[in-house]
């Protein structure tokens, strides 16, 4: 038998099959690292960072529709200013129509003449409501109390059986569209009489 042959049936006796044995000491893998104090820290910081960011934004967003509606709003009551305030003076004109016929005169009237002023009141009546429907409402403060900013005093009526500051003549009806004037009456105030009485202060 050669040396080849008996090298050969060495190997043949080894067992097949099997991965060689891994060295004994090696080092086993590590398992990952746990994550430290110093991260947990920083990650509730940026959670709480986040939270209040998200929370401002909802906020500010809850503010810019109550804006928005407001303002819609306001357009849509205020929009026919300028207009309103233009059709004033034709109020004003038809008024000063009325009052230019007589008192004795239009109770007495007939024939056109009652026509006449039947169709210039129903004409004012038409007005008035009109400007109501688009939110404008005449201001007509006889016998109320002085409001500065509803009216604007013209002059003063000597008059101690009426409670000073009472509106006791309107020269010039005034006009408010929603809550804001669009033009205050200019009347006459009485002074000499009772002062008014203070109103109670709110609890």
């Amino acid at each position: 038998m050669t040396p080849n042959d008996t090298e050969n049936a060495a190997r043949a006796q080894e067992p097949r099959g099997h991965a060689p044995a891994a060295a004994e000491g090696a080092p086993a893998s590590a398992p990952e690292a746990a994550p430290t104090a110093d991260a947990i820290a920083a990650l509730e910081a940026e959670k709480l960072d986040l939270k209040d960011k998200l929370l401002r934004t909802l906020a500010d967003m809850e503010n810019l529709r109550r804006r928005t509606e407001r303002e819609v709003a306001d357009a849509r009551t205020y929009a026919v200013t300028n207009f309103a305030r233009d059709m004033l003076n034709a109020a004003d004109n038809v008024r000063r129509a009325l009052e230019a016929v007589p008192a004795d005169a239009r109770a007495n009237a007939d024939g056109a003449l009652k026509a006449l002023v039947d169709g210039i009141e129903l004409t004012e009546r038409d007005l008035i409501k009109t400007l109501e429907r688009h939110g404008v409402k005449r201001v007509d403060p006889h016998g109320q109390r002085f409001d500065p900013n509803l009216h604007q005093a013209m002059f003063e009526v000597p008059n101690p059986d009426v409670t000073s500051g009472t509106v006791v003549q309107v020269v010039q009806s005034g006009y408010v569209i929603g809550e804001r004037v669009l033009r205050p009456a200019l009347v006459g105030v009485a002074k000499g009489g009772p002062r008014a009485e203070a109103k109670p202060a709110e609890a």
